[in-house]
């Protein structure tokens, strides 16, 4: 349908999406080019975007220094399996991470998704085991509050109340679940469940400083912490999920830096290659990954993706921590942070608004009730703010200026007030 107007595209294909999260036949925006912090409609009018391609676009959309990575690698190579085949921008890239990372790691593994790279962690941690002899210990633990992704494996860990994967129930061997250590009591609850458990348990899991999807949950560094200590006591390895939160999202380039622990096993993606490709990464400590080269059965990852360590993908995430090197992106993270906590301000001790909280360039407003009927409101006031489940949020591009985030922050402020004022 190359050359037909937008609107025609998205009438006569509309009937053969399916889309995520939504009913057959759900309505969407036509977004005909994106730049910066804007997206342009078919309509030729454009939208402040608020949530950054879920979180991902921390350079803003089509950065002209990613663009150039990518058409200059096109030129050369798209793409080559990875198995027996190797190429200069995954081989560049895996040597950054592990030296970004302030740990030993020493190994990372390339997927395509953020959910993928989680499975591929529980899969290094059974196989640890299974070469450390201790093929017994087959289970993990995960946190109320938690999300890890939508593959059968990542439903596994998240909580079952969360709302997305309830049906699921029953179909999967859920994880452990229990409440983030954050006070002597669930410190000391953890710790029994640990210790009643860890002849079994392969690894615990957690989103550090913040859960994403269930629903922006910050807690302090310190709960880290108490993790790696109870991992340690117990003989559990330790995941950290930053897929959300890696790559200066929380105002440090990792959020775990905050905490100053390290996990055994590392997830990243969204942000990874600047919001451009699909592209995950699971790192893996010294120790961890000194065990796979053993003679062991175990000791080969049984995971290979047809698209793995894609090299036009490596190559926008090495043009994006490019950036992360020559611009000040923390810096603006903190800016934001500022500005996110001031300008949200307004919507607190509103008729029906639970509260405001930020940590970072994330900035929440939680409501007592469900949100998703307000996504509508968004789009008329020129800004892309997605609500989910009982928050109203904004993870915006890192380099978005002062004004635009006026835009976006008095949008929320608009729309609250006047939800707010509707329920008398």
């Amino acid at each position: 349908m190359t050359g037909s107007k937008p609107a025609d595209w998205l009438k006569t294909g509309g009937s053969s999406i399916w889309p995520p999260y939504a009913r057959l036949g759900a309505e969407a925006l036509p977004v005909v080019s994106a730049s910066g912090v804007r997206l342009t409609l078919a309509d030729g009018s454009e939208l402040i975007d608020g949530v950054a391609n879920w979180w991902s676009a921390c350079h803003g959309h089509a950065h002209p220094a990613i663009r150039a990575a990518v058409s200059a690698q096109l030129e050369r190579l798209p793409h080559v399996m990875f198995a027996g085949l190797a190429h200069e921008p995954a081989y560049r890239l895996a040597q950054r991470l592990t030296a970004l990372v302030p740990s030993d790691f020493s190994r990372v593994f390339f997927t395509e998704s953020g959910s993928v790279s989680v499975e591929v962690g529980l899969k290094i941690a059974l196989q640890y085991w299974m070469i450390a002899g201790r093929p017994d210990k087959r289970r993990f633990l995960s946190f109320r509050g938690g999300y890890h992704g939508d593959t059968l494996a990542t439903m596994a860990l998240c909580d079952p109340e969360e709302g997305m994967h309830a049906m699921f129930q029953g179909v999967f061997t859920p994880a452990l679940l229990a409440d983030l250590p954050q006070d002597a009591r669930s410190e000391a609850a953890l710790d029994g469940l640990l210790s009643t458990h860890a002849h079994e348990l392969a690894a615990v899991i957690v989103e550090p400083l913040v859960q994403g999807a269930g629903g922006m949950r910050m807690y302090a560094p310190q709960t880290l912490q108490v993790l790696r200590r109870l991992c340690d006591r117990h003989g559990v390895l330790l995941i950290f999920d930053e897929i959300f939160t890696g790559f200066g999202r929380t105002g440090t380039m990792f959020a775990f830096e905050q905490a100053g622990a390290a996990p055994d096993i590392l997830c990243l993606s969204k942000a990874l290659s600047g919001g451009t490709l699909p592209l995950a990464a699971t790192l893996a400590r010294r120790p961890i990954a000194e065990a796979f080269a053993s003679d062991h059965p175990a000791a080969v990852l049984m995971h290979g993706p047809t698209y793995m360590a894609n090299a036009l993908a490596c190559a926008a995430a090495n043009a994006s921590l490019d950036l992360f090197e020559r611009e000040p992106r923390l810096e603006q993270a903190a800016r934001i942070g500022a500005q996110l906590a001031a300008e949200l301000e307004p919507c607190r001790g509103l008729p029906g608004v639970v509260g405001v909280r930020v940590m970072g360039a994330i900035g929440v407003v939680q409501l007592d009730q469900d949100a998703d009927g307000l996504r509508g409101r968004f789009p008329p006031l020129g800004v892309w703010i997605r609500p989910f489940r009982d928050i109203v949020y904004l993870t915006p591009p890192l380099v978005i200026g002062e004004a635009d985030l006026s835009r976006l922050t008095s949008a929320i402020v608009q729309v609250v007030k006047a939800w707010s004022e509707g329920r008398s």
